[in-house]
């Protein structure tokens, strides 16, 4: 993922609005993508607008340092800053041609961890259910590269916990209402169908 600072703009789709169908269909694709994500890139942009002090800081530098940001835009900064970032991952998690399971070292530190991917899968969607209203479930590791599975409320990124995002699942309404309308489960279970194990895999491999 390409590092931006000041003035941040909207990533482009890697695919097609309909290449994830029938998982995620285009007119949820179009409004997550050009509504939803769109917004928070002005909100950040906005945000920071009068604080040139930190229009050097990329998207990671300014998460991952809230508390030395000014009280006045710590909120709006975690809010869209966190939209952007977040959204950003979740595209780039999804992939038309899924490979359908983890690989590498990422799949070895999956099994060592939960014992199974199966048993990942269990763990990742009670955490994503689990998440009362709008929030995300996550794949991190840690500065020892032990993976986990947690979950954030709103925007709020793993970044804040000084863990590394590997695999991101939005589980905002906006992502799968739609399509899926209150079945989350569903919505879930199909998400696994086109995620991109060599995504997560190179993430986990960066140093």
């Amino acid at each position: 993922m390409k590092k931006q600072n000041y003035p941040f703009t909207l990533m482009p789709l890697p695919y097609d609005y309909d290449a994830l169908e029938p998982y995620i269909d285009k007119e949820t694709m179009h409004y997550h993508h050009d509504k939803h994500h769109q917004a928070y890139v002005d909100n950040l942009n906005k945000a920071l607008a009068n604080h040139p002090e930190f229009h050097h800081l990329t998207l990671e530098e300014l998460l991952s340092n809230l508390e030395k940001l000014p009280a006045e835009i710590q909120t709006a900064v975690r809010n869209n800053g966190g939209g952007v970032y977040n959204h950003n991952l979740f595209w780039l998690a999804m992939t038309p041609q899924p490979l359908g399971k983890p690989i590498g070292k990422l799949a070895e530190a999956i099994n060592e961890r939960f014992g199974s991917y199966e048993e990942f899968k269990n763990e990742f969607k009670k955490a994503a259910l689990s998440r009362f209203g709008s929030g995300w479930a996550w794949l991190v590791s840690d500065k020892n590269n032990r993976v986990d599975i947690i979950s954030t409320p709103n925007q709020n990124t793993p970044l804040e916990q000084g863990l590394r995002p590997l695999l991101p699942l939005d589980v905002w309404e906006h992502a799968y209402y739609l399509k899926y309308q209150n079945r989350r489960g569903d919505y879930i279970d199909n998400w696994f169908n086109i995620v991109d194990w060599q995504q997560a895999e190179k993430l986990f491999a960066k140093e």
